[in-house]
């Protein structure tokens, strides 16, 4: 139950409120002067003070500037007489979350009583998570309180001090670059040179010429001498991205030098041996491609010594708030803004997502919603637009009482316009956003399908 503070100098008035916001469902407690009240801040966990303007020996306006010194966060909603909106708006360039005019409605109050208090609540959680962010349910960069995180994890820990190789597998966006960083940043070699390679990114013979270097004159264009990532990660680590595109004739080199530790650069006949630890990565699955004779067993089982696969982000929703909250800051941070929060329905439609594109999908989502955020609070508005899709969303129809194609159609409108009014809290102008229609056209809509 959130906690309000009433103050007013007018005893009448903290009756009046006081019992009025008990009956909404908040706990009050009152202050018939600014002093008191500075007392009861400093000694209560409040959500809100509604104060009025005007009062003897040390008025609102210093009260509110006293309040924001204490307890910078916590919301002060003032109310003001008639003659004193000027110093109202004043209030608000200090810090004041809005201001209302005596006499007053009781349903505006709770509106802006409701807002102010929803608005703190969500700041508290951010603030919240952030803590758990910092003490608990992170690895270096890697973010996940999930139990499939967690376990990602403890192989992490048990693993990062051996030289054992690491296979990563996991879908494109899952973050399979991070884990072959903490593995690094986390081992004895963590001063030696992680060195990564793309092998999808180059061509057969360059990629040979990338991975063990080549002699001068080995072939056309090669002018000098170029050492290759192996002997570049010496003593440190050697992350090899996309390793289920490595053609088959290179494998076997590949494998071959994993064996021994040693191999000639192209064009060379001098052996150079290293000390490499090995991580690889793969989004295919390596069991099929050796099945299907496109990935040497041998290689596979080399590569394979500790497996760790990571789980896309539709299987750990959970971790979605703290990873929202960590992005939300980062890229906050990184334009100058200030501190931002997430709105209710948001955080909602977030964790719901299905996100095909994992954790990098999910991170540029949250950078374009900051940069492109009007307000301090990301909407489901600031979201990109082509985000929202009803593709994946499982319809289910009766086919065998479906007869023709309107009545079907009307089906799957029905049910698309019940799920948008779901992730939207069923608010229309949310829920028109997502379905990418005018407001009074869903209106239209749900009279027709008897949903208002």
């Amino acid at each position: 139950m959130e906690t309000i503070l009433i103050v007013d100098d007018e005893k009448n008035y903290l009756v009046v409120l006081s019992a009025f916001l008990s009956g909404e469902g908040y706990e009050t407690l009152t202050a018939d002067s600014a002093q008191q009240a500075l007392e009861v801040v400093e000694t209560t966990d409040l959500d809100l003070v509604l104060t009025d303007m005007k009062m003897p020996t040390m008025d609102g306006i210093e009260l509110l500037e006293r309040i924001k010194e204490k307890v910078p966060d916590l919301p002060v909603v003032m109310m003001t007489a008639y003659g004193t909106v000027e110093k109202a708006v004043g209030a608000m360039q200090l810090g004041a979350f809005n201001f209302i005019q005596k006499p007053f409605q009781n349903e505006t109050l709770k509106q802006i009583v409701d807002k102010a208090v929803r608005t703190y609540r969500v700041l508290k959680e951010n603030r919240r998570l952030v803590r758990a962010l910092e003490n608990l349910y992170r690895f270096d960069n890697i973010i996940g309180k999930s139990e499939p995180m967690q376990a990602v994890f403890h192989i992490i820990q048990r693993v990062a001090h051996t030289k054992a190789t690491v296979l990563i597998t996991g879908e494109s966006g899952t973050g399979k670059e991070l884990i072959a960083k903490a593995i690094h940043f986390n081992s004895p070699r963590r001063n030696k040179s992680l060195v990564a390679v793309s092998c999808a990114a180059l061509t057969e013979t360059l990629l040979e010429s990338e991975l063990f270097g080549h002699e001068k004159g080995a072939f056309t264009g090669a002018t000098t001498m170029k050492k290759g990532r192996f002997e570049m990660a010496h003593e440190g680590t050697l992350f090899l991205d996309e390793i289920g595109e490595v053609p088959v004739s290179l494998q076997v080199k590949l494998l071959r030098v994993l064996e021994e530790m040693s191999f000639e650069r192209v064009g060379g006949t001098k052996p150079i041996a290293v000390d490499v630890r090995l991580i690889a990565a793969t989004n295919k699955d390596l069991k099929a491609e050796v099945e299907h004779n496109r990935f040497r067993k041998e290689l596979y089982f080399r590569l394979n010594v500790v497996g760790i696969k990571l789980p896309p982000l539709r299987e750990r929703s959970e971790d979605i708030p703290l990873l929202t909250v960590h992005f939300v800051n980062k890229y906050a941070r990184e334009a100058n803004r200030e501190e931002m929060t997430i709105s209710p329905e948001t955080m909602r439609f977030l964790c719901n997502h299905r996100w095909p594109g994992n954790v990098r999908e999910f991170e540029h989502a949250i950078e374009r919603a900051v940069l492109f955020s009007k307000g301090n609070e990301i909407t489901l508005d600031d979201l990109p637009k082509d985000l929202v899709s009803f593709a994946d969303l499982e319809i289910p129809i009766d086919w065998q009482r479906l007869s023709n194609l309107p009545e079907t159609l009307d089906a799957i409108e029905k049910r698309l316009i019940q799920k948008a009014l779901s992730l939207s809290n069923n608010v229309q102008s949310r829920a028109a956003h997502l379905l990418g229609i005018p407001r009074n056209n869903l209106h239209y809509r749900l009279k027709k399908h008897n949903l208002l």
